[in-house]
């Protein structure tokens, strides 16, 4: 085998142009959304706000057999908590970056990226917040149990670097992935919450991106046995926050109404739902194939966390084209 990684030229050269983006093309939360053009305004009573059935929960005979009333406040609930998720999640990565850079000594490029990262994420935060709010629902977002976690999750990124910026795709791939599928199809969205999904999908490209440079460049540097152990991690870390950041938490489902067979056939007993699990790492599969984190072991790993499948064959393949 060929060997694997960038060179260290390379790797620097690529957090350069990701630094020189950052700059050149970046969003504000308050100067690059409406927030009181009328057009942009929430009105609970939206039907905009009904889910589609390219949604997984808006797919289901429970979901469309609901009274239209019902289905509005379902879906207006529902996209509420998944913004609340996804600003939940990018606070502890703001945090492990910064631990991170705390570790970098003089010279690193990291450092400039990371913190180009975190000002992009905390303008996120701002802008997921901002619509929570404006939306009046007093969501909580992840579950409990992530949420006991979150302070100490970012103590990962001094310790764990690696392990850390796995993490870092655990969460950002599923979101992104959702938010792309919702984009690109016909399916009709709220135009705030439309804004807020282009901004969004825009600037984690680059995050997503560094995280996945940063992998295959350190995991030549590992050694055998600790890639050996990241090589099962790594599937582990992402099915694991999949379910923290799709599925709604017990609270939530309560607040739906959502009876229990429904959840198991959403979160992920139906061949679609199946099927859109596996399709949330096609990149992650292919960063795992390049940066030899997939191997027999990690392999039978992958496919008994029902994540396995072709790697893409380029970074945000859409899953039709595979």
């Amino acid at each position: 085998m060929g060997s694997i990684g960038t060179s260290q030229q390379d790797y620097h050269h690529l957090l350069r142009t990701l630094s020189e983006a950052s700059v050149e093309h970046h969003f504000d939360a308050f100067v690059d959304i409406a927030w009181d053009d009328p057009a942009l305004a929430i009105d609970p009573q939206d039907p905009r706000w009904i889910l589609p059935e390219i949604d997984a929960l808006g797919r289901t005979e429970w979901y469309r057999s609901l009274p239209r009333e019902r289905q509005i406040e379902v879906g207006f609930y529902r996209q509420t908590n998944v913004v609340k998720v996804g600003l939940q999640f990018e606070q502890v990565l703001i945090a492990g970056l910064m631990m991170y850079c705390l570790t970098l000594p003089n010279g690193r490029p990291e450092f400039r990226y990371s913190t180009h990262e975190a000002t992009e994420e905390c303008h996120h935060t701002q802008m997921f917040q901002e619509f929570v709010n404006r939306t009046g629902l007093d969501v909580a977002g992840a579950p409990w149990s992530f949420r006991a976690l979150a302070p100490f999750l970012p103590l990962a990124a001094k310790h764990l670097p690696f392990t850390f910026f796995i993490g870092v795709l655990g969460g950002e791939e599923p979101i992104d992935h959702v938010q792309k599928v919702m984009l690109r199809s016909a399916a009709e969205m709220h135009p705030l919450l439309r804004r807020i999904s282009q901004i969004h999908v825009a600037e984690e490209a680059r995050h997503i991106g560094f995280a996945h440079q940063f992998l295959e460049h350190r995991s030549p540097r590992l050694g055998r046995v600790r890639r050996g152990l990241a090589s099962l991690i790594m599937p582990v870390l992402m099915r694991t926050l999949a379910d923290v950041i799709v599925v709604p938490s017990p609270k939530a489902r309560r607040a739906m109404g959502i009876p229990p067979e429904v959840v198991r056939e959403v979160w992920w007993e139906s061949p679609e739902a199946r099927e859109m699990l596996r399709d949330m790492f096609g990149d992650v599969r292919m960063l795992a194939e390049e940066a030899r984190l997939m191997n027999p072991v990690s392999r039978r790993l992958w496919r008994a966390l029902g994540i396995d499948g072709r790697p893409n064959r380029f970074r945000s393949e859409p899953a039709r084209a595979a």
